[in-house]
């Protein structure tokens, strides 16, 4: 039910995967699909009904939400929300004094069989959960926020916000995350440097198990993901709870602390 109408080219000079594309991407959007471009992400907000920050860059992040904010306009932020709790919390205050509903998250939060298994609930409500997934690290941008997003974003989907402490061991190969909430359930991440690059979880409830294959859809991810954003923020709302966005910048923040401190255990404050 959406059209792209307006784009703005930016791109990061400092991270190959970012100032790489734009070009490309660009001239897809521009000659294939007939997206009128401009020269500022003001202009786009104010061409638009609904803002999309698409850059893989969550440092600048919440310098581009300041600029599109005065426009009011509804506004998705492709994950990672920030990559700094502080400025995370930033944005979404100055979301909700503008009164601007604001959703990011990543795409596997609604993969169709995902949603499928959270919702049943026959055997219980979910009280652990064990995620797996590729771990590669990019910099400048620290540990999990790459792409161990999407495994830390799996586990805030099951088990909503409140995780206490957090601690990680590596290897070569391996990263393990243990998560602890605090009211006693406990979730696991393992993180893959260089196997398979597929994606999974376990849900874990009083009288039963579930395992997700994330794969095993019939269609993308990416489909259940804008779906999910036409149907709430042009509403005026968010289908993301600001808690639980906060708490995955939180996690992988307090995961990056523990991983600089040979594997201590780091409160979540």
């Amino acid at each position: 039910g959406g059209k792209v109408l307006a784009a703005y080219p930016g791109g990061s000079p400092d991270v190959e995967q970012s100032i790489s594309r734009v070009e490309g991407f660009t001239a897809t959007l521009r000659d294939e699909f007939g997206v009128a471009l401009y020269d500022s992400p003001e202009a786009v907000a104010e061409a638009s009904d609904l803002v999309f920050i698409e850059t893989i860059d969550g440092r600048i992040h919440k310098a581009l939400f300041e600029k599109v904010a005065p426009y009011g306009k509804p506004v998705f932020i492709d994950k990672p929300l920030t990559v700094d709790p502080g400025e995370a919390e930033a944005i979404l205050d100055l979301a909700d004094r503008s009164k601007i509903p604001v959703m990011s998250c990543s795409a596997l939060r609604y993969a169709d069989n995902f949603r499928t298994a959270l919702g049943n609930s026959g055997e219980g409500e979910i009280a652990g959960c064990d995620a797996f997934g590729p771990m590669h690290f990019l910099p400048p941008f620290e540990g999990l926020y790459w792409y161990g997003i999407h495994t830390v974003e799996m586990l805030v989907a099951a088990l909503g916000a409140g995780c206490r402490s957090v601690r990680v061991s590596e290897t070569r190969d391996h990263e393990l995350v243990a998560c602890e909430w605090g009211d006693g359930r406990m979730a696991s991440i393992h993180g893959l440097r260089h196997l398979h690059g597929q994606f999974g979880i376990t849900l874990h409830r009083p009288d039963g198990m579930q395992f997700v294959d994330i794969h095993r859809n019939e269609r993308p991810y990416y489909a259940g993901l804008l779906e999910a954003i036409l149907r709430s923020l042009p509403q005026g709302r968010s289908e993301i709870p600001r808690d639980e966005m906060l708490e995955v910048v939180r996690i992988i923040d307090a995961a990056n602390t523990s991983r600089r401190s040979n594997g201590a255990v780091v409160e979540l404050t």
